[in-house]
């Protein structure tokens, strides 16, 4: 689709929205000021949505999405909160996506808009936009496609393209991990496909790039070749501290082409799991700072993380196994990435009491300890933890009845 026809399309879908008929709230409380949202996937076979729930407290209590909760449209959905607004994403898995915003009225989420959009990949909050991108897997038609909604206003207020092979300039698609905003430009980390089976010949190279902001001009792409790919697909792998220095993990599993049967993948970095740091102020990897995740902790590997501040982040993590791919368990860590320790949480359910825990949407209030996520069980029950990073320790709070926890946001 021309890209002027898609923002007309978008731009009508978005008026569409705002002015249609009012939407069911939810919510566990009717009293106002802040509330705790978390999305949950109702326990079903296949094709269920997530719904929308509001609680006071993660610390403890009860949520029931059980005649409560506000469903939403379409599985695989994406969450993110900016502006005092929390925002709903579709993924269409190849078909349109869709965006839907909310906000709390009364103590409940009130619905103020809901458009069609085309599938994104990547999206993050930048000064007072959302930007999103949707992104090419084809060699043939390598045009990644980038829009901002203003967050005021509810309204495409730009977009454009960029030809995805000149980010490497290595022949491969170099595809978008996160967006990221830094200072008054973006960072963008990215990996490299060859196909839309997402292997490639560089498995051991790190890339990140900048663009400028509103305009998405391609300023520079730095690399380090001392481990693997920053973040991972629709995860990410940047994260600042308090003095504006930035540090970057890799999950060092990039595949490549099986030599024996091209057919088949398999992992094939070398480069350990490890962190990195961009100093504040600067546009390059910092060649003095290097965490080798993988020997510290004695062969974990880094998949997913949140800041809870004080140079502190709670990390989902795999342990290597010895035919060289990853557990499919996750053990959930504290990692200091000044002090350079990596601590395994204490007081959590473990395998197979385990079925999942989120990973992409967990809440932190950064008060350099804290954090939350969910855990949801093989017996059926889902409960928010209380994370301690400083003392590596759980405590378990808040139960949700009726699904599993796939979200945890904070909105005033």
């Amino acid at each position: 689709m021309k890209t002027k026809s898609l923002f007309s399309l978008l731009a009508a879908a978005i008026l569409f929205g705002s002015c249609s008929k009012s939407e069911p709230t939810g919510g566990n409380t009717t009293d106002g000021g802040s509330k705790y949202i978390v999305a949950v996937t109702p326990i079903a076979s296949t094709g269920v949505a997530d719904y929308l729930v509001t609680t006071n407290s993660l610390d403890e209590g009860k949520a029931s999405i059980l005649g409560n909760g506000i469903e939403q449209d379409g599985t695989y959905r994406y969450y993110l909160t900016t502006n005092n607004k929390f925002f709903s994403f579709l993924y269409g898995q190849g078909n349109p996506g869709a965006v839907t915003a909310y906000n709390l009225e009364n103590g409940k989420l009130k619905k103020l808009t809901n458009f069609q959009s085309e599938t994104v990949a990547a999206f993050a909050a930048v000064n007072e936009d959302v930007l999103m991108a949707k992104m090419s897997r084809n060699l043939a038609t390598p045009t990644h496609t980038w829009y901002r909604v203003n967050t005021n206003s509810l309204s495409i207020v730009g977009e454009g393209s960029m030809n995805a092979l000149e980010l490497a300039n290595n022949g491969e698609i170099g595809y978008f991990s996160w967006l990221t905003q830094v200072g008054n430009k973006v960072y963008a980390p990215f990996f490299c496909i060859e196909s839309s089976s997402f292997t490639t010949k560089y498995p051991n190279k790190a890339w990140v790039a900048v663009f400028s902001y509103p305009d998405m001009k391609l300023e520079k792409v730095f690399t380090d070749e001392r481990t693997s790919y920053i973040g991972q697909y629709f995860t990410n792998g940047l994260g600042t501290v308090e003095n504006g220095d930035i540090y970057a993990f890799s999950a060092a599993n990039a595949t490549s082409k099986r030599k024996d049967d091209p057919t088949k993948s398999e992992i094939t970095t070398t480069n350990p799991s490890a962190i990195l740091r961009i100093s504040s102020g600067t546009t390059e990897f910092d060649k003095s700072y290097f965490f080798n995740v993988a020997e510290i902790s004695g062969g974990y590997n880094i998949v997913n993380w949140t800041y809870v501040g004080g140079n502190n982040f709670i990390v989902s993590s795999k342990k290597k196994q010895s035919d060289g791919t990853y557990s499919a368990a996750t053990t959930i860590a504290a990692v200091n990435v000044v002090d350079k320790t990596f601590k395994i949480i204490s007081g959590l359910p473990q395998a197979p009491e385990v079925k999942s825990f989120t990973q992409r949407n967990n809440y932190s209030k950064k008060d350099g300890k804290t954090g939350y996520i969910g855990v949801n069980l093989t017996s059926g029950e889902s409960y928010v933890y209380k994370i301690d990073a400083a003392a590596a320790t759980a405590t378990r709070g808040l139960k949700v009845e009726g699904g599993t926890i796939t979200a945890i946001e904070h909105l005033d």
